[in-house]
């Protein structure tokens, strides 16, 4: 069966129909990744946008039970040039078209992902849609023109309660859960964190009763614009606990702090992208999935540490504040997909947390 992948700029791509039907405008992004399809599609930060695989074979090793990042998957369509329905591998129970149909999300194969990726990096990110053969193209186009930019993803993707993961090990930890992928969870679990996660919109008062010893702020979806109330919480809080900020939580610290966020020209989604440790210029491969980044200008007037920067595009890809007790980094360190190069982070929060204390 065909189907169209229409962009805002009238480009029409025509392939193959797999997944479902649900057609829903999004931003297309394109994603580096050359494994591990499973844990980025339910990665919650892809809420609201069309992803684009750039490795060709997508499909080849199923879907198992094992490899979510979170169990509802967020993203609007997935875009391959080749889907593999028979797939091998001892793990997998369905397939990936068999999953995307139970999650109500449509995809399209056997088009020049190579052609788009080329579109998307010399004119930026796209507002797309997948779309029916016999769609009236010229209304859809102009339907794209004139959409608005995404919804907030974070209050549909956050928890609604506090729930907590016990550990008695080791410091208790509140999880401020932007859109949270089970791989962060893991890692803290892993150290004896004894984890409370809090919605996004947590008062202040309900964070502090929980006498947690350290704060994270998760990754997700979309714009600090979006979530206000989230800024100036962590900003009341500055230098009362330690705090880590990954993803977006790394927008949303140097939001708190006074630094500008900007949006990037297509992102940076991947599982291998290169960035260099400021102290020691050591190079670290990193997983992203990220649309905007920190503002240099107003990053370089704060009394603020740059720790890490993007290998391909000079972007602040980490900060550290000192006398706040304060790390973040942009990119992912839970590392699902990806490299275990910076998992070292999560021990230097907890290390950052005794001293505190």
């Amino acid at each position: 069966m065909k189907r169209l992948l229409i962009l805002e700029d009238g480009s029409v791509y025509e392939g193959k129909a797999f997944g479902s039907d649900n057609f829903r405008i999004g931003e297309l992004i394109f994603q580096t990744g050359m494994c591990g399809y499973q844990e980025s599609i339910s990665d919650g930060a892809y809420f609201g946008q069309i992803v684009m695989m750039t490795y060709p074979a997508i499909g080849n090793v199923g879907i198992n039970k094992d490899d979510f990042e979170s169990m509802n998957p967020a993203l609007f369509g997935l875009v391959v040039r080749e889907y593999n329905d028979f797939y091998s591998n001892f793990r997998a129970a369905i397939s990936l078209d068999e999953y995307m149909k139970l999650k109500d999300i449509p995809g399209i194969s056997d088009i020049d992902t190579r052609a788009i990726t080329r579109k998307l990096r010399d004119n930026g990110t796209m507002k797309a849609v997948l779309a029916d053969e016999d769609v009236d193209i010229t209304k859809t186009v102009e339907m794209l023109k004139a959409a608005r930019d995404l919804e907030d993803g974070v209050s549909k993707l956050s928890t609604s309660k506090v729930y907590k993961i016990p550990n008695r090990e080791g410091k208790r930890v509140a999880l401020l859960d932007l859109g949270v992928k089970y791989g962060l969870i893991r890692q803290l679990n892993e150290l004896g964190c004894e984890i409370a996660v809090v919605p996004y919109d947590i008062s202040i008062e309900e964070l502090r009763a929980l006498r947690a010893d350290g704060l994270v702020i998760s990754s997700g979806p979309g714009k600090i614009d979006y979530i206000p109330q989230t800024v100036e919480t962590v900003k009341s809080l500055l230098g009362n606990m330690p705090m880590l900020g990954i993803g977006l939580g790394h927008h949303v610290l140097g939001a708190a702090l006074g630094c500008e966020v900007e949006e990037m020209t297509f992102g940076s989604h991947g599982n291998s992208i290169p960035v260099v440790r400021c102290e020691d210029a050591e190079v670290k491969f990193t997983a992203q999935n990220n649309r905007f980044t920190l503002n240099r200008e107003s990053f370089e007037k704060l009394d603020l540490v740059e720790t890490y920067r993007g290998l391909n595009d000079g972007s602040i890809q980490g900060m550290k504040s000192e006398d706040k007790n304060v790390i973040s980094v942009q990119f992912l360190p839970e590392a699902a997909p990806g490299a275990d190069d910076v998992k070292y982070i999560f021990k230097d929060f907890i290390a950052m947390i005794g001293e505190e204390k």
